[in-house]
C-alpha cells in the first residue's frame, strides 16, 4: 500500500461526488485532498471523465505545485490548490466546480447576498466574489494567480478562511474548501443551493432586504457557536 493511499482514496471519493450532486458537467471541476504531515495533496488528473477515475489515477503534488507521483497530468487548476494549501494551513480539501447558479453569480461579478437562514447556517456574511483578474495576472501564471485572487479578497475584507469556506472568482467560477475533501464538496453543494435560492429570491423581489442580524447570529451560532445545539 502506498503512503499516499489515504489521500488518493479521499480525493477519488470526493471527485466522484461532483457529478452525483449535479455540480459538474463533463470534466468541469476537480477536488483535492491534502496530507499536511507529508506536505502533499492528491488531485484529479486533467480532463479524465469522472467515470474513468480510480484512486490510483489521483496525482500527488506538493504545496509548490510540483508532481511527486503519478503518470497523468494533474488538473489545470493544481497551482490554485497549491497556493491555498501553502497559505491556509488548516484546510485539508479543496473543491472547484462550474455549477450553474454559483458560476452565474461569479459571471455577474456579484457577491451572493445573505437573504435567508439557509445561508446563515453556513456563513454570517455575503459570499464574496473576487474581482476579475487584471491583465498582468492573466498574462502571467494564470492558475497560480487565481490562488492569490482568493487570498487577496479575504485579506481585503478581513475574512477568515476557517469561517467562510467558499468564494466566487469574478467571471470564472466558485472554489470551496474545508478540513477534508468531503467537507469541501459539501460546501460546493451548499454554495450552489444558496446561489440558486438567492437568484430566485431576486426574481420574486428585486429589493429584497438582507437577513436581520439577529437571525444571522441565531442560525450560525446554533450550528457553530460555543453553545451550539444543532445535530447529535
Amino acid at each position: 500500500m502506498s503512503k499516499y493511499t489515504d489521500i488518493q482514496e479521499a480525493a477519488y471519493d470526493a471527485n466522484r461526488q461532483l457529478p452525483k450532486l449535479g455540480l459538474v458537467l463533463f470534466t468541469f471541476g476537480n477536488v483535492s485532498a491534502a496530507d499536511r504531515d507529508q506536505g502533499v495533496f492528491a488531485i484529479k488528473p486533467s480532463g479524465v471523465p469522472y467515470s474513468d477515475l480510480s484512486p490510483e489515477k489521483m496525482v500527488i503534488v506538493d504545496f509548490d505545485g510540483k508532481v511527486v507521483k503519478g503518470k497523468l497530468r494533474p488538473s489545470s487548476d493544481t497551482l490554485t490548490h497549491a497556493v491555498l494549501y501553502k497559505h491556509w494551513e488548516k484546510i485539508g480539501g479543496i473543491s472547484h466546480t462550474h455549477s450553474t447558479y454559483a458560476t452565474s453569480w461569479a459571471q455577474s461579478q456579484r457577491d451572493i447576498p445573505i437573504f435567508g437562514t439557509t445561508h446563515a447556517d453556513h456563513n454570517t456574511v455575503d459570499i464574496p466574489c473576487a474581482p476579475p483578474m487584471n491583465d498582468d495576472m492573466i498574462l502571467g501564471d494564470y492558475e497560480y494567480q487565481t490562488g492569490f485572487q482568493i487570498l487577496n479578497i479575504f485579506r481585503e475584507r478581513n475574512l477568515s478562511y476557517e469561517e467562510v469556506e467558499m468564494v466566487l472568482i469574478g467571471n470564472h467560477a466558485p472554489f470551496t474548501w474545508g478540513k477534508t475533501a468531503e467537507k469541501a464538496v459539501y460546501n460546493s453543494a451548499v454554495l450552489e443551493s444558496v446561489a440558486q435560492m438567492a437568484y430566485l429570491t431576486e426574481q420574486l423581489r428585486k429589493d429584497c432586504p438582507r437577513l436581520k442580524d439577529s437571525l444571522i447570529k441565531k442560525h450560525y451560532e446554533r450550528k457553530h457557536g460555543p453553545h451550539s445545539y444543532y445535530g447529535q
